[in-house]
């Protein structure tokens, strides 16, 4: 009789408020890339670790909010944006599923940029960020994630 083969792991991609603009937005900082560039990168990398993925990004809270407490995933690598140094809903929504590990992940050296931007108020309830590599942060954040879920 074969084996059955054990179902992949999943792993949910989330990117916030205005990281549907990379590629055109402050290059500079950001660089080139598109999030849909990204995404298949992250295809990519997940099929040759026999990951599951899914991405979504919105520039609207509850949003985030909502698919993280319904995640059905492992794990979850979140780019909450400027939502990151802002929101307390969701910081909430991350502890509220604690089963679920959160890899925060920034483009940018987060702190490297203004003071407003050095405080993260998920790092607390996140299991550990990726900050400062570019789109290679997304990648670096999927490998952290599938290193607690394989």
């Amino acid at each position: 009789m074969a084996k059955k083969k054990p179902p992949r792991p999943k792993i949910l991609i989330l990117s916030g408020p205005n990281l549907n603009m990379l590629g055109t937005r402050e290059p500079d900082v950001y660089g080139t890339d598109t999030l849909e560039d990204i995404h298949r990168a992250l295809d990519h990398l997940a099929h040759e670790n026999g990951i599951e993925l899914e991405c979504r990004q919105s520039n609207h809270e509850g949003d985030l909010i909502d698919w993280i407490q319904q995640a059905s995933a492992q794990a979850i690598v979140l780019n909450a944006g400027g939502l990151t140094h802002t929101s307390v809903a969701l910081r909430d929504a991350i502890a509220s599923v604690p089963k679920i590990p959160v890899i925060e992940v920034h483009l940018s050296h987060i702190f490297a940029r203004e003071t407003f931007r050095q405080t993260s108020l998920i790092a607390p309830v996140c299991k550990g960020m990726v900050s400062g590599f570019g789109a290679q942060s997304y990648s670096l954040g999927l490998l952290a994630a599938a290193s607690l879920v394989l």
